[in-house]
């Protein structure tokens, strides 16, 4: 090629590139506008919960979404999966790792040294143990540890224009305007995580209008900067969620030999008193107390046959409000537990695999067409999924262990 068509082919390359760049900007522009349209569309609503048009106009000054978020629905573009968080695509034995609960059961006992005349005025105050406040911290942000990057704001705003739960986004952005009139936070310092979780104790906005608590008589409930104002939170949420004084979140248990993996499930409950009498033994000899004993609970076997099982009672569905995952309960249970001088889990997490979330929802898709399974498709093996395969296993004269694998899936596929 000579030089003539090398440089005629630059020039077309560069303006190329150029055309390429103006209509990029141009769209960029396009979508700042529409931005700005959909939050001017949202003060009437600001105004009726008490946001200040002063406050209103200078929380959103300059605002732009992000849409580098990944469970945005844009037109015209490819929708990106949400982010895959560790509880629910991680197998038990990945998760519930025996060096990350040692290490920060050792750090929460460090901690509870440094805080202990909050943590015992919190739990004297609201019933809900030290330890159990402690892990909540330790997940969350590791004990305050990870640095929160994220504008709030500018996390709940793009969300509420187009995230896939745009009206739950709208009014947590319009509840963070409404903690920014109450002046708990300036707007600078009004961090969160990538999916809108705010301060140390990881509080969406409604949950920290209801919860959040000024526990060291600043007058702000700052939960971001304030420590005893976090953790107090955190048990004020617990409490709001039915927390029980003086029981254990969960009793780990050796299950009988002949036990049924299908009943493992919320709707299968009886007394723990009950549970022990048909063979279920409690771990280490740890023995419930008398009002343990009489309280309800349902079986929980996270890895099927294959790794510990577990007597849940209430506190453990109210950890379950913090987050729904049953690996995240399990760890933060676990953790307090070590933190209080408890032992390991009797029975090992197994190596068991953990079957794709597309895997997952082809067989959670095959159960609800045999009538097995009536909850939502969503790749995630809980619960009612672990309990529906097992009773898709006992139709279908298969080994019974509720975990969901290749080989069970590619039976439902033939059949």
């Amino acid at each position: 090629m000579g030089p003539g068509r090398i440089v005629a082919a630059l020039t077309l390359a560069v303006l190329a590139s150029a055309s390429l760049w103006v209509a990029g900007a141009q769209a960029k522009a396009s979508a700042n506008a529409a931005f700005q349209s959909f939050i001017a569309s949202l003060w009437p609503q600001a105004e009726r919960i008490g946001v200040s048009r002063a406050t209103f106009d200078a929380a959103t000054r300059g605002l732009q979404p992000d849409l580098s978020l990944p469970d945005l629905v844009i037109p015209g573009r490819t929708e990106r999966p949400a982010r895959a968080q560790a509880e629910f695509v991680q197998p038990p034995s990945a998760y519930l790792n025996e060096r990350a609960i040692a290490n920060m059961a050792a750090q929460g006992r460090r901690l509870y040294g440094q805080h202990r005349a909050t943590l015992e005025t919190i739990e004297k105050r609201k019933g809900v143990p030290a330890s159990v406040i402690l892990a909540i911290w330790g997940r969350e942000t590791s004990f305050g540890g990870t640095k929160l990057r994220h504008d709030a704001l500018r996390i709940l705003a793009t969300q509420a224009w187009m995230g896939r739960r745009k009206a739950m986004f709208r009014e947590e952005f319009l509840m963070a305007l409404k903690i920014l009139q109450d002046g708990d936070v300036s707007r600078g310092a009004m961090k969160s995580s990538w999916a809108g979780a705010m301060g140390q104790t990881q509080f969406l906005p409604s949950d920290f209008y209801k919860n959040a608590v000024d526990f060291d008589g600043d007058g702000r409930r700052d939960i971001w900067n304030s420590i005893p104002d976090a953790l107090a939170s955190a048990a004020n949420h617990l409490v709001s969620k039915g927390w029980r004084p003086g029981h254990r979140w969960a009793h780990e248990v050796r299950v009988p030999r002949t036990v049924d993996c299908s009943v493992a499930h919320p709707g299968h409950t009886r007394t723990i008193a009950e549970w022990i009498a048909a063979g279920y033994v409690p771990a280490h000899r740890a023995r419930p107390s008398p009002a343990e004993m009489r309280e309800e609970a349902s079986l929980l076997m996270p890895e099927g046959t294959h790794g510990p099982a577990f007597l849940t009672p209430k506190n453990y569905f109210v950890l379950k409000e913090y987050n729904f995952s049953d690996l995240y309960v399990l760890f933060v249970g676990h953790v307090a537990d070590r933190i209080a001088g408890r032992k390991p889990f009797e029975t090992p997490w197994s190596k068991t695999e953990q079957l794709r979330t597309a895997d997952v929802e082809r067989m959670q898709i095959r159960l609800r067409e045999l009538g097995l399974y009536k909850d939502k498709i969503d790749g995630m093996a809980g619960m009612l999924t672990r309990a529906a395969l097992g009773a898709y296993q006992k139709a279908n004269g298969l080994p019974l262990d509720c975990w969901p694998n290749l080989a069970v899936l590619r039976h439902m596929q033939r059949n």
